[in-house]
């Protein structure tokens, strides 16, 4: 009799067993930290915001996200976003390549001065075989990407004057990101470059420690600059911003290949509104931010192709060198599919 009951728990418990859905073997949390550098007032805040609601939506609440702004999950050293996630402190992220370059050197490819001319150099990169050959490069590194995002070309401002060539940068304090190719072109371009996250940069201009910095026009909008005495805004695009829609490897691995699925499609999803609302007002005939900014009494510079052309002479010391350290194959690659595209 002892053995009969065995016998049947065994038997009942491999019939249960059999009838469970496969994710409910998978380890899956209450819920996922999502990393981003910016909240919702700003494109990039607002596309991870959405990757959020879609996946809950999709997976009908199995995979709840929460979002993190100003980079709080590595209180706001947003440099240090990518190691986090590698080790789980972090589950998932809409990271800058900017930040991620320092652990992944091919990601200051888009760093490299003036490679960029225009948006549809950028989407050349990001939706061809370079940005194909970046993924597996971050897959090799311990995450899971997933969608590219955008922050945008960033331009350059300052309290102080005008910028039209490299002796109007002469001595002026640049807020930057830390990583070293920023620094490294901005000191050869003669300004004097300050690395600080960007939760101390805002109070750093409003108090003068620094005299500008350099970001996308939508930050630039969104976090009022005109307001911490940033009087002067150049339009040089000297290099763009890409995000990455990226999970943990282990969190990728702990979900059921349906909702892998579903996850990134959703990023893919989000990751295209976010690129139309980081270009909204800035790109194509569309300039209201632009104008927006104008109104506020910042005086704003469209530099002549022969003024950025001025630049990227000056600063082709840092593309040379930087180029090597991302790889000469890559760097041509890029080069070549940015001459080759549709416009």
């Amino acid at each position: 009799m002892k053995v009969s009951r065995l016998l049947l728990t065994s038997l009942c418990g491999a019939a249960f067993a059999l009838t469970v859905p496969a994710t409910a073997h998978a380890a899956y949390k209450a819920e996922y930290k999502l990393s981003t550098v910016l909240g919702n007032a700003f494109p990039w805040g607002q596309g991870a915001e959405r990757w959020a609601q879609l996946v809950k939506e999709r997976t009908g609440g199995r995979i709840n996200i929460k979002v993190y702004p100003g980079a709080a999950l590595v209180n706001g050293d947003q440099t240090r976003e990518l190691t986090s996630m590698r080790q789980g402190g972090i589950d998932m992220a809409v990271g800058s390549t900017i930040n991620w370059s320092p652990q992944i050197r091919q990601l200051n490819l888009f760093a490299l001065p003036f490679l960029l001319p225009d948006y549809a150099a950028l989407d050349a990169l990001t939706q061809g075989r370079v940005g194909t050959e970046l993924f597996g490069v971050m897959e090799k590194a311990g995450i899971v990407p997933l969608a590219w995002g955008e922050n945008g070309f960033r331009e350059l401002s300052n309290s102080k004057r005008e910028i039209r060539n490299p002796a109007d940068l002469k001595g002026l304090k640049i807020r930057i990101v830390g990583s070293p190719i920023f620094n490294e072109t901005f000191s050869t371009l003669g300004a004097n470059p300050t690395q600080m996250s960007w939760a101390d940069a805002q109070p750093a201009m409003a108090s003068g420690a620094v005299d500008g910095q350099e970001n996308p026009l939508s930050l630039f909008s969104a976090a009022k600059l005109n307001t911490v005495g940033q009087k002067y805004l150049t339009l040089w695009g000297y290099m763009a911003d890409p995000l990455v829609f990226a999970v943990n490897r282990k969190v990728w691995a702990s979900w059921s290949p349906a909702d892998q699925k579903i996850v990134a499609q959703a990023a893919r999803d989000a990751a295209r509104e976010q690129i139309k609302l980081a270009r909204a007002g800035i790109s194509g005939q569309d300039n209201a931010t632009l104008r927006a900014i104008g109104a506020q009494g910042v005086k704003v510079t469209a530099l002549t192709p022969a003024e950025k052309a001025t630049f990227a002479r000056a600063a082709r010391p840092v593309y040379d060198k930087w180029a090597q350290r991302v790889g000469t194959g890559l760097v041509k690659q890029a080069e070549t599919d940015i001459a080759k595209r549709k416009q």
